[in-house]
């Protein structure tokens, strides 16, 4: 399972004109489901982007999780993230999960995301999404749940 975060001053979905979900300071969580993703790489991932430490603290270090600042998390299913353009210009998805396997894992991703504390908005699984952000610092960052 990959993330890809960003810390956003605001971010937002909108679906057929119409804005699904947005947060202000917090974190955009995009997030693709490969083959042979499970349970346990949900609960990782979800731990590990709740508790990232990329706010500022007063002395202007990165050092403080989106708890400690009012922060969200805005999480949007992105099965390109799994894509790999190693061959030719067309990116081959043949990694990323199967749609009735990944959205339970990413249901478990949220649910584990929640019970951080945090506020949690979400995208809609499989929907055509408009995503925008002001990325904050520019700070983004990749997770990958098979690194740790």
């Amino acid at each position: 399972m990959t993330a890809l975060v960003q810390r956003v001053a605001h971010a937002a979905v909108t679906i057929d004109g119409s804005v699904h979900a947005e947060i202000e300071k917090g974190l955009l969580v995009l997030l693709g489901v490969r083959k042979g993703d499970a349970e346990e790489d949900a609960v990782y991932l979800a731990a590990k982007c709740a508790g990232l430490r990329v706010f500022e603290d007063e002395n202007g270090k990165m050092n403080l999780p989106p708890s400690a600042v009012g922060g969200a998390l805005l999480v949007v299913t992105n099965f390109t993230l799994c894509g790999s353009c190693a061959k030719g210009r067309r990116p081959s998805f043949d990694n990323a999960e199967r749609p009735e396997r990944a959205k339970p894992l990413a249901e478990r991703f949220v649910a584990e995301c929640e019970k951080s504390g945090l506020p949690v908005q979400q995208g809609v699984f499989g929907a055509d999404m408009q995503v925008s952000l002001v990325n904050d610092g520019p700070v983004t960052l990749i997770i990958d749940s098979a690194e740790r």
